[in-house]
């Protein structure tokens, strides 16, 4: 009897995989056009950039294995510890000047009782203007003689050299970045403050709360994982920061917005050095890996408890 009901429970225990691929094989399919498109447009270069950052590339004479001599270019090469100096200066004022007005502004429009509606559209308007068009403003709000230090002029204070100071520099382009994308992160925390059940701030005003406390005690502990989860994106986002440096200054002045990922590619296109801006390109992606990790396991545990 043990011989009998043993063989019907292996065979239905084989034929369990086979059942769920084919209940699955329309979803396989529909994921098939994805996984394809991933794995030629991001998969594969990422492989490609570990084998070439052990090469020296030369489109004429072809590709000569040099080791590990492309990293050793990267730790000897005095360019990438500034880059990755002022990688982490970008980050941190991302997050000092920037990361808190999306959670300001959303706070500010879920407390209003009237025009709502108008001040979120009003708040996303930047998001949505051409990055062309938004660099052409900043340099003409910044120029020596335009708007903004014709204001501090008037108010008795000394111009401001944003785009030519070392010290101000990095900073001005925060504050560009910070008043162009800040619509979306409000968006996002906009969405979680509406969330929270209004019967616990009706229940907070009778016991005679004001909207310090009622912030304090019940929207930021409400949307903490949000924050939490927002401030990893941002991390990510800065760390790979190059397009606006390049843009506006080309990494100066003096090498004072170079960042890690704007030195890749002028290792890649202008000086013509593409094994190094591979092995660059490798240590970034390990880098972030161990963000993404951490971005991961807050979005699988629904936020930091």
């Amino acid at each position: 009897m043990e011989q009998t009901t043993a063989v019907p429970i292996q065979l239905q225990l084989h034929r369990q995989p086979q059942r769920k691929f084919r209940r699955h094989i329309w979803g396989y399919l529909f994921v098939l056009p994805a996984i394809i498109t991933f794995a030629l447009f991001l998969w594969l270069p990422i492989g490609k950039g570990v084998v070439d950052s052990f090469y020296k590339i030369d489109f004429v004479k072809g590709d000569s294995y040099v080791g590990f001599d492309n990293y050793r270019t990267i730790f000897k090469d005095p360019d990438v510890m500034t880059s990755v100096k002022n990688t982490l200066q970008y980050m941190g004022l991302g997050i000092i000047i920037g990361f808190w007005v999306p959670l300001l502004f959303a706070i500010m429009i879920s407390e209003m009782r009237k025009f709502q509606g108008f001040a979120r559209v009003a708040a996303y308007l930047p998001y949505v203007v051409p990055f062309v068009v938004l660099y052409g403003v900043w340099r003409w709000l910044y120029d020596p003689v335009g708007p903004i230090n014709a204001a501090l002029g008037k108010l008795g204070f000394d111009h401001v050299l944003f785009m030519t100071d070392k010290s101000w520099s990095m900073a001005s382009i925060v504050i560009m970045e910070t008043w162009q994308s800040f619509g979306s992160a409000m968006l996002i925390y906009l969405a979680a403050v509406l969330s929270i059940p209004r019967d616990w701030y009706e229940a907070a005003e009778i016991d005679g709360a004001g909207i310090w406390q009622r912030i304090r005690h019940i929207t930021l502990p409400a949307i903490k994982n949000q924050i939490l989860l927002l401030l990893m994106l941002q991390l990510i986002a800065t760390s790979q920061g190059f397009q606006t440096q390049y843009a506006m200054l080309d990494g100066g002045p003096n090498n004072a917005t170079l960042t890690y990922a704007l030195l890749i590619v002028k290792y890649a296109f202008v000086r013509q050095d593409y094994g190094v801006a591979s092995a660059m390109g490798v240590l970034m992606f390990f880098a972030l890996s161990i963000l993404a990790i951490i971005q991961y396991r807050i979005n699988n545990r629904g936020g930091i408890k």
